[in-house]
């Protein structure tokens, strides 16, 4: 018996991420998935008139492929992966919580084949600017681990914190769209940082259940050649399977100059992928009150209520900077006490503090407001 909270979780894909309308078909690709969720989903799909087509994927099949390093692999498969993305009007991606290190003895140069010929064209370059989609990971075991409680606890903060009321928390965030709009001048400082960017007519963009689940963020860009000084993350990340802590990135006129972290060698190499990947491309401030803590798992972690996240890569077209990259990497810097506290400036102006916002429109984001009631 499928648990009735997947129905919930599913009807929130459809009904509100992806507005699915008769007739309409998604694409629903499913890695490492069970079985019954999958069909679960499909079930749902089918019941709002839409037309599902599934691909079920495994990861340890993906590293295999991956490990052949061939070029004529991966243009095959991006060239296959683009002409079915092109069919559908909308994708779901469900991610179960495979081994997070899954790739990480996947060459480098393997990965750079990957992300030239099939993430590239397929992700950032048609499925993102088409704006139909949704990503979510899916419980596991594994994923339980890595947040450091029972897979049982676990499952139930998953549901909880993913069927959050988005219709409050999206009312909460547009006052902060708001005055991202009306900002120039950003700067954030906190333990080992102090860096200063212009958002200036880059668009803000509120992201309350459609893209992501969980969700819980706004996100803009900095102007490319604005950012100057540190910034000194500390969320633990994964890149390509790799695991990477206490990164610091140093900026000089936008572009990383110095980059430092738990394996230096190969965070610069992946800086060195292609000249974007050392400019920014997106800026972020989490704010789901139910996220709480980094688990290495950045669609988590880049919504914890307390964090920015500063992305070095690709900039979205709907907030976009100019910066083109193959990589677009999620850094999450966490500013509560917790995690050596941390402030926020709008033009001069403080709007955060130890992660709580300090400024009246922006104070029903606070944690304590959005769980009242």
């Amino acid at each position: 018996m499928v648990d009735p909270r997947v129905n919930r979780l599913a009807d929130i894909l459809v009904q509100h991420s992806l507005r699915l309308q008769p007739g309409e078909s998604v694409l629903l690709e499913a890695t490492d998935a069970d079985d019954a969720v999958v069909a679960a989903m499909v079930a749902r799909i089918g019941a709002a008139g839409a037309v599902p087509y599934v691909a079920q994927r495994s990861q340890a099949v993906q590293r295999q492929l991956l490990l052949l390093g061939s070029e004529p692999l991966m243009r095959l498969t991006g060239a296959i992966e683009v002409d079915r993305m092109s069919r559908v009007d909308a994708y779901i991606g469900l991610r179960a919580g495979w081994n997070i290190s899954e790739l990480s003895d996947v060459p480098a140069e393997a990965m750079r084949l990957y992300t030239e010929h099939v993430a590239k064209p397929v992700h950032f370059d048609l499925r993102v600017p088409r704006g139909r989609w949704v990503v979510l990971r899916w419980p596991t075991p594994s994923m339980a681990q890595l947040a450091g409680v029972s897979t049982a606890a676990f499952t139930d903060f998953f549901f909880e914190v993913c069927t959050v009321d988005y219709a409050r928390l999206t009312t909460a965030m547009q006052p902060l769209v708001d005055r991202l709009q009306r900002t120039d001048q950003v700067r954030l400082v906190g333990p080992g940082t102090d860096l200063r960017f212009s958002v200036r007519d880059i668009p803000a963009i509120l992201c309350g259940g459609e893209y992501n689940i969980p969700d819980g963020e706004v996100f803009t860009a900095p102007v490319r050649d604005s950012v100057e000084g540190t910034i000194a993350f500390n969320a633990p990340t994964i890149y390509h399977g790799v695991g990477f802590d206490n990164i610091t990135l140093t900026f000089r006129a936008g572009q990383i100059v110095e980059a430092t972290g738990s394996d230096t060698a190969r965070l610069n190499e992946i800086l060195d992928t292609d000249p974007g990947a050392r400019y920014v491309g997106e800026f972020a401030i989490g704010v789901n009150p139910l996220i709480t803590r980094p688990m290495r798992d950045i669609l988590f972690d880049e919504k914890i209520a307390g964090s920015i996240h500063f992305t070095p890569g690709n900039a979205y077209d709907e907030a976009d900077n100019g910066n083109r990259s193959q990589v677009h990497w999620d850094l999450v810097l966490l500013q509560d006490p917790a995690h050596g506290g941390g402030a926020i400036y709008f033009d001069g102006e403080l709007v955060r503090r130890d992660g709580l916002f300090v400024v009246p429109d922006l104070t029903p984001l606070n944690p304590n407001q959005l769980l009242a009631g």
